[in-house]
């Protein structure tokens, strides 16, 4: 057993409020701990007064072991399990009454303190094995996304005369980027400080840096690939995909906007019904033209009433999903998200009660943003072509 500093200064407060008490003649505070050669023993941590002269553990001093009226052992005891003792030396007989709860209150205080203390180093430990664990993770990650890169370059020298079978691999190699951005997010995320003591507890971390865009960027640049993506997997699912017909110029961080995107992407083709459509709708807020709107929207069953709010909470997944791999979190991060960027995301059931346009069964997460940060608010530029 090993105690921190923290610890240490706050045994040494407790000790020094005995000083008003002239019947005290000594506390002595002893922690369970295992001694040179390995044998367990009562090892002295604190006491009062201050002394100067070390004093010897339990087993050492024989005058300890022997019954003594004017000597008392208050246990600092969890449960069934040891942690220590106090002994308590008076300089007057008999024992004050107003002393015992006091000395009483004291153990139990150095006792909680001491607990802590103890789980927040086991905590400690366990955190930096995991890290350690997690960093190598990572490292033997980076080879095999490497492989695949190499291999995507390869093959794409061969399909040089064959375009459609290239884009295939061009869209495997964007994706393998994204995998590389994810895994140096964790890698950053390994190296953050610990919080150290008296620290504020921070703000939860939406989005580790790597993944923000950090500096306005084209909204477009980072949509393009999560459309391909969606496009491809419908047409592996057997359902349609209803892609917009242009995205809207808006530069702003739109590495917070993909990720929100592919998160309700991922939602509706795992939790829509086989051949129910999936599309994307982009507008603008009816009450602000220069604020831009993505709706995500299925035909699948609709989302009942008393979860519409509920799916957004942390850990909490609609009965939809019952059976299905996930985790409930999705939502919850895209939300926030959205709400940190100055937008919002909302569930509207139908989706045709956003839009007269789209299906009149179904449910439809609308992804407000809010202005651009660029001048160039409004302009469209073409999106991927709508796969059948």
């Amino acid at each position: 057993m090993e105690v921190s500093a923290r610890f240490t200064a706050f045994l040494t407060h407790q000790l020094d409020q005995f000083s008003d008490r002239s019947d005290l003649h000594s506390l002595v505070v002893y922690l369970a701990m295992t001694r040179q050669g390995g044998k367990p023993g009562l090892v002295p941590v604190g006491h009062w007064p201050p002394s100067a002269t070390a004093l010897p553990p339990v087993e050492e001093d024989r005058s300890l072991q022997l019954p003594c009226p004017e000597r008392r052992w208050l246990p600092l005891r969890r449960e069934q399990l040891l942690l220590g003792a106090i002994r308590v030396e008076t300089a007057s007989l008999p024992w004050s009454p107003t002393l015992t709860p006091r000395l009483q209150a004291t153990a139990q205080a150095v006792t909680e303190v001491l607990c802590l203390d103890l789980e927040e180093q086991r905590l400690t430990r366990q955190l930096k094995r995991n890290q350690e664990d997690l960093r190598l993770l990572v490292h033997q990650l980076r080879n095999p996304l490497a492989a695949l890169r190499t291999f995507g370059k390869l093959l794409l020298r061969r399909l040089e005369g064959d375009p459609d079978n290239r884009s295939l691999v061009e869209n495997l190699l964007a994706e393998e980027q994204q995998l590389n951005r994810y895994v140096e997010a964790i890698d950053g995320l390994i190296e953050r400080p610990l919080i150290g003591p008296g620290s504020l507890d921070p703000q939860p971390l939406l989005l580790p840096p790597s993944l923000s865009s950090g500096q306005p960027q084209a909204l477009a640049e980072r949509l393009d690939p999560l459309l391909k993506r969606a496009a491809a997997t419908a047409s592996l699912q057997g359902r349609r995909w209803l892609g917009c017909e242009a995205l809207p110029q808006w530069f702003g961080d739109s590495g917070a906007v993909a990720e929100i995107v592919a998160n309700l992407l991922e939602n509706a083709f795992r939790y829509c019904p086989p051949g129910a459509p999936i599309g994307l709708e982009v507008g603008h807020d009816p009450g602000d033209g220069e604020r831009p709107r993505l709706i995500i929207w299925d035909g699948g069953a609709p989302i009942a009433a008393a979860e519409r709010e509920t799916i957004f909470e942390r850990g909490r997944r609609g009965a939809q999903a019952a059976g299905l791999a996930g985790t409930g979190l999705g939502l919850t991060l895209a939300r926030a998200l959205a709400r940190s960027l100055g937008g919002d995301l909302t569930l509207h059931v139908p989706p045709q009660a956003l839009d007269a346009a789209l299906p009149a069964m179904g449910n439809a997460f609308c992804l407000q943003l809010p202005a651009s940060s660029a001048p160039a608010v409004g302009q469209l530029r073409p999106a991927p072509t709508p796969q059948p």
